[in-house]
């Protein structure tokens, strides 16, 4: 059986109590707190024995996602409340064009011990869009201003 290369976005709902609301935590082997500075292009990263569950906190960036030599953007927000999961062996990057600093939690699903190389960032085959980088991250809906 293959394994599931593809990268999966689930759109979060919310329970409210009071001035409260909750959210469906996820199952993990090792949670991380994250930071994608304001500016930030990374190069690639591939794990090979985790998967990533990414839910924002604080900020937006845009998650680059390599798959049959073109890039996929997903755009994540704090104001759009969504987990994205990144299976093992999936090149990925951060793109946070922002002034901001993106705040975010991994819950990592661990396969295997920790590999060195899993995090030593790939150099990227050919450049980025970073204008339709720009487009997916303006295209969020952004709450309203009073």
């Amino acid at each position: 059986m293959a394994a599931n290369k593809k990268v999966e976005i689930r759109y979060l709902t919310s329970i409210k109590n009071g001035m409260a609301e909750f959210y469906t935590p996820q199952t993990s082997n090792e949670t991380m707190l994250v930071q994608v500075a304001a500016g930030a292009i990374d190069d690639l990263f591939v794990h090979h024995f985790q998967t990533d569950q990414l839910f924002v906190v604080r900020g937006s960036f845009v998650l680059v996602v390599l798959s049959d030599r073109q890039y996929q953007y997903i755009p994540l927000s704090e104001y759009s409340p969504a987990v994205v999961k990144i299976p093992p062996n999936v090149p990925h990057a951060a793109i946070n064009l922002s002034d901001q600093p993106c705040l975010m939690v991994n819950a990592v699903l661990r396969h295997g011990a920790p590999y060195p190389k899993d995090y030593q960032p790939r150099r990227i085959p050919f450049p980025y869009d970073l204008q339709v980088a720009r487009e997916a991250i303006a295209n969020l809906e952004l709450p309203l201003t009073a």
